[in-house]
């Protein structure tokens, strides 16, 4: 015997027409909430992307511009001047980023995400500063660095903490070859040999990345139990070994035979550090010019100059001076408003 099903629906009563209704209505309002949602994410990633005529092309120094947080330009010769003060008009158009940096083929841009939980956009640029690839990382932005080349990317994020001056933070550094496309998430498990032997510590940290131009050797800072280190990387073994105490946010000069770094010479809080300047033959420091305490990745604008970030005078939030890289001259005053230098020659 078959079962037969009745041909016409049973009537909904007054409460399941409601039901359906209200399901229906929490549907359309959720569809169109979506939409809304990927229509503002859409726009804010179309407003935060360069202009179409702002692109690399040097000699210029590139910053971010700190009244509005995008990236701006100016000629690479007035940085290089020894006179007090610039004049060089700035030309912005550049995209919204909180950390940058450009040199061979590309650049990095690391945008902080907004909500709850901080997270990090580490945005991967071409010569025409038009979106690559996008990578989301927890944390808030803190270095940003491109090898010569453009082959290899670095960023570092504060995963907790926002200050280096305190023993209360902790990092993540992740490292990106463009050309084979694998990423490093994390270095924290790189295979480190500090004083002769292999160590392992849960409290290690790594920042500030520097790259050879052989986009294999690397420099970064770690630090465990309360002291930092210069350490060499290396890419193809995935091994690093600690040089030398005291230095934090080594920065390879074009050269490759000197690193500039931030060394700490006092406990005051508003200013434990002094830019130094390492030479990789003969491991003798130079103090520079700059007495002031600087908490940056200083870069170099060519064999002879580094550039960096301090806090701002007239409300201003940082401006970019520059320092002769011998331990000579004085400092001087080369982008008001400014951070994050990076020189793109050609």
């Amino acid at each position: 015997m078959s079962t037969r099903f009745p041909t016409t629906a049973t009537p909904l009563g007054p409460r399941a027409r409601i039901a359906v209704v209200a399901a229906a209505v929490l549907l359309l309002a959720s569809g169109s909430l979506g939409y809304v949602l990927h229509a503002q994410q859409r726009a804010r990633g179309a407003q935060d992307g360069a202009d179409a005529s702002f692109t690399l092309a040097g000699p210029a120094l590139y910053f971010r511009d700190t009244d509005g947080g995008r990236v701006a330009h100016q000629p690479l010769t007035a940085a290089r001047t020894t006179a007090t003060r610039t004049s060089a008009a700035r030309t912005a158009g550049g995209p919204v980023c909180d950390r940058f940096y450009a040199a061979g083929d590309g650049a990095l841009c690391l945008r902080a995400k907004p909500g709850v939980l901080p997270r990090t956009y580490a945005v991967v640029l071409d010569r025409q500063l038009r979106e690559k690839r996008r990578i989301t990382v927890p944390g808030v932005p803190t270095r940003a660095r491109v090898s010569a080349s453009g082959r290899m990317l670095s960023w570092t994020v504060f995963a907790t903490g926002d200050s280096y001056a305190t023993s209360a933070f902790s990092t993540r550094t992740a490292i990106l070859d463009l050309r084979t496309g694998y990423l490093v998430k994390s270095i924290e498990d790189i295979q480190l040999t500090l004083d002769g032997a292999r160590y392992h510590a849960p409290d290690v940290n790594y920042w500030g990345v520097t790259f050879a131009r052989d986009d294999n050797r690397f420099y970064a800072t770690v630090s465990t139990k309360g002291r930092t280190y210069l350490v060499e990387g290396n890419m193809r073994d995935w091994t690093a070994k600690a040089l030398r105490e005291n230095v934090e946010c080594p920065s390879l000069s074009p050269d490759n035979t000197r690193l500039a770094f931030k060394k700490k010479v006092s406990d005051d809080a508003s200013a434990p550090w002094r830019l130094h300047v390492l030479d990789l033959r003969t491991l003798r420091e130079t103090p520079l010019a700059e007495r002031r305490g600087v908490d940056d990745q200083a870069a170099w604008l060519d064999d002879r100059t580094l550039a960096y970030a301090l806090p701002g005078t007239g409300g201003r939030k940082s401006d970019i001076w520059t320092v002769p890289a011998d331990g000579t001259g004085t400092p001087r005053l080369t982008v008001e408003g400014g951070s994050s230098p990076a020189a793109v020659t050609g």
